[in-house]
């Protein structure tokens, strides 16, 4: 083989996945926007996803600045050799970190070093299998981590927040899946795709359900028993009303996919992969020979241009939010730096416009900044929960590529003390953050702006330029870059009134899944 073509292939492969949304995927945000009512938050973050996936296509840059820890899966004829593979694949994976294409996301685990080229100990994950076919089979999912961390696994039988006992049947199994969508709220980038694995051990229950990931949204279970699940989940899951974003709404699920295997008699487990929106999935058929690309995979049917039905779409959103008895949510423009009297104002449902400064702030940051003093003034500032890929041209100036928000729920342990102790005044993220935040937000002045997670694109257009950067030490995603922006929008879901929108849809959608407490499947 032609191991040179074949990491162009890889490569593009790579670039595709990370900046293209897969067909069947795009089909199903558009079902879901259309189901959504016009004027809602809901429909205001599926506009916002639509426009972003739009962008990614035109900049071939990552439609999520976390472009996950790459996850390949491959076949080969007898004969190929793999050890060529991996190490084509590993130079593929350089080339694209190098470019701005995947984020830098490889993290010495003892250590806290970042690699930079996205290799490291057991990093990209390669799975081989030897088939008789004659071709190369390679497919690469990118999984971000606000979706990785709403993986879960139960062992069966179990109680379960409100739906009771789960039992060694096919209804406990029904319980699980349902309470993996529950628990998952707004903090994997909802609506959101499931893989489901039934059976195995810890680990390979978990290795079929991310490899149910890798089939088509759109196929058809063989196994009618799990036909029939799959077609109830996404049902019953629409009803929890969790909504995109988990900002309430009628799309909480996009694609549910389950498979099972065996197991041994005392161990029953029931293993769910979350994947967020933003479902980059693509595979390539490759000749062993020359090592070029035969046929991409996933790319039956039409390909929805969101940018052509943009237009249109805009249309009948004014025509149907005139005709909506939806209450229209205020519109606020604020310029940071930003005072106490400005932040009490605000209250859940605002849409906020942001001009001037903000910062980003991860997990590093956040640690740092609970046991040291800050590197600048954040009196009246903005944290940003991000890591954003970012690049640097040849005269050494910092250009953002890609910057959504990262799940804030990590930050609860430091958020409050840290708004309180440095007089931060506004938090963006996504997915919420729990009493501990609420409270301080309370009692010092502040506010929780949730930005729609997944749209990289979206607000990498907002940030005009990068103004400085600090800990540059902890690795670009977990640097606090200092960023001016226009027009940055997001939603407060939590106020300094003691009000939390993800405390309400949590407590509403528990209330729903009660309901299916009663026995569906014999």
């Amino acid at each position: 083989m032609d191991i040179q073509k074949f990491q162009e292939s890889m490569y593009s492969l790579i670039v595709e996945t990370s900046t293209n949304l897969p067909k069947d995927v795009r089909r199903a945000v558009k079902s879901a926007k259309q189901r959504e009512n016009a004027g809602t938050r809901s429909a205001l973050s599926l506009t916002t996803i639509t426009n972003n996936i739009t962008m990614a296509d035109d900049n071939v840059s990552p439609i999520c600045q976390d472009t996950g820890l790459p996850t390949f899966k491959i076949k080969t004829p007898v004969g190929v050799n793999q050890l060529e593979i991996k190490k084509a694949i590993r130079n593929a994976i350089i080339l694209a970190t190098k470019g701005g294409k995947l984020r830098p996301n490889a993290v010495d685990s003892l250590s806290g070093e970042n690699s930079g080229d996205n290799l490291g100990e057991g990093l990209p994950v390669i799975k081989f299998e030897q088939w008789e076919k004659d071709y190369i089979d390679v497919r690469l999912i990118l999984k971000g981590g606000g979706c990785e961390n709403k993986n879960i696994q139960y062992s069966l039988p179990m109680e379960l927040e409100g739906l009771g006992k789960a039992g060694r049947d096919l209804d406990g199994i029904r319980k699980c899946i349902l309470h993996s969508v529950y628990q998952a709220q707004g903090q994997g980038c909802s609506a959101g795709f499931i893989g489901v694995g039934i059976g195995g051990d810890r680990s390979s229950g978990y290795d079929l359900a991310k490899a149910q990931l890798f089939r088509s949204n759109e196929d058809v279970n063989p196994n009618e028993d799990l036909r029939k699940l799959e077609d109830y989940i996404m049902k019953t899951a629409n009803e929890l009303g969790i909504g995109t974003m988990g900002f309430g709404g009628e799309t909480t699920l996009l694609g549910c996919k389950i498979g099972v295997m065996h197991r041994i008699p005392a161990s029953f487990f029931v293993s769910v992969a979350y994947n967020c929106w933003a479902f980059r999935r693509l595979g390539v058929k490759v000749n062993p020979e020359t090592g070029e690309i035969n046929e991409w995979l996933y790319q039956e049917g039409e390909k929805i241009d969101f940018a052509l039905e943009a237009e249109k779409a805009a249309k009948d959103e004014v025509a149907a939010a005139a005709e909506s008895d939806v209450e229209a949510s205020r519109e606020i423009t604020l310029q940071a730096p930003i005072t106490e009297e400005q932040i009490r104002e605000l209250k859940v449902g605002d849409v906020v416009h942001i001009n001037g400064r903000m910062y980003t702030g991860r997990d590093a940051i956040h640690k740092h900044l609970s046991e040291n003093p800050a590197p600048i003034d954040l009196d009246g500032q903005i944290i940003y929960h991000c890591g954003p890929v970012m690049l640097k041209d040849e005269e050494g100036k910092w250009h953002v590529k890609a910057a959504g928000p990262t799940t804030s729920i990590r930050e609860e342990p430091y958020q409050g003390d840290i708004m309180k102790r440095f007089g931060i005044r506004a938090v963006i993220g996504k997915g919420g953050m729990g009493p501990k935040t609420l409270e301080a937000l309370s009692e010092h002045g502040g506010v929780y702006l949730n930005a729609i997670g997944g749209a990289a694109q979206y607000y990498a257009d907002c940030i005009k330029s990068v103004e400085g950067v600090n800990f540059t030490e902890f690795g670009i995603p977990e640097a606090m870059w200092h960023l001016n922006v226009e027009g940055f929008t997001a939603v407060v879901t939590m106020d300094s009134h003691g009000n939390s929108l993800h405390k309400d849809v949590q407590q509403s959608s528990l209330e729903k899944l009660a309901q299916f407490k009663e026995p569906v499947f014999k």
